[in-house]
Order: structure tokens, then sequence, then C-alpha cells
């Protein structure tokens, strides 16, 4: 009996493993995400923090984060707000966000563009998302607003 444990914990350990190890879609990446907001996340809604490079890294390409990385650097030396100031994954401050979906307009193995659209405060809103597969999983590697989009705000001007 004791073996038969034992032989089911380690089949359970590697049927973690394998789960753990299975590459993550767009769309489950994208809705991991956007979990973290308004009516989907029932607990708080305080959307996703980006406030280190380890957390920039985690959602964004590595070319992006360094473009943020080094705006966020000039902006403290300068005693000044960073380019980015507000939530990218929504493009507000402040939100309550309701009505929330995601839509995938493609995916293919290496590039997908989404469709994110919701109400924030009852006025309707959408983001649009470019996604790059990475060695890291899917990352996001543009953002546009109706205002322009993340990369957009490091263009030299």
């Amino acid at each position: 009996m004791l073996r038969s444990f034992n032989l089911t914990l380690i089949a359970l350990a590697f049927s973690a493993t394998v789960a753990a190890a299975a590459p993550q879609s767009a769309e489950a990446f994208l809705k991991d995400i956007y979990s973290h907001y308004g009516d989907v996340d029932k607990k708080s809604g305080a959307g996703v923090l980006i406030d280190t490079k380890k957390q920039l890294r985690r959602y964004f390409t590595d070319d992006l984060v360094a473009m943020i990385d080094a705006d966020e650097r000039v902006a403290e030396k300068r005693g000044d707000v960073p380019s980015l100031d507000g939530d990218p994954f929504i493009d507000a401050q402040d939100w309550k966000i309701t009505d929330l979906v995601v839509h995938m307009d493609s995916d293919t193995a290496t590039r997908a563009k989404a469709t994110v659209t919701f109400r924030n405060f009852k006025e309707p809103d959408t983001v649009r998302l470019d996604l790059a597969q990475t060695p890291k999983g899917w990352r996001i590697s543009d953002i546009f607003w109706k205002s322009g989009s993340l990369r957009g705000l490091y263009k030299k001007k």
C-alpha cells in the first residue's frame, strides 16, 4: 500500500511538472493579465503591478522593457514623472472596470493581435495589443490606445 501511495505521489508530481511546462497561449496570457481588473477580479480589481524591471519582463518584450526602464531612469534623475504615467493595460490612472472582453484578432505561432473592450467608470473603451512569442513565453510588444501607443511614448522627438 505504501508503494502504491508513493507511485501515486510520483505520478502527480510528474503531471504537475508537465502541466507547468506546457506553453501558455497568447489568449491565456492576456486573460491572466486582465483577470486582475474590475468585475473579473471581484476581490480587488487592483490591476497588475509593473513597478520593477522583473515585473516588466513578465509582461513585455525585452526591447520594450529596455525603453520603459531607460525612460524611468532619466525621469528619476530629473525628478520628473516617467512617460508612462498610468496603467498601460487600461490606459488609465484610476479605474472601475466592467464588461471586460478579451478577443484574439489573429494568433500564429510567433505573433498575435488582440482587442480588449471594457467600460471604465461606465465609459466604453478599447485597447489593442500586439504580442510576440519569446523564449520566456508570450509578451506584449505594443499596446495601442485612443491617444497613441506604449511604444510611441518612447520614440525620439
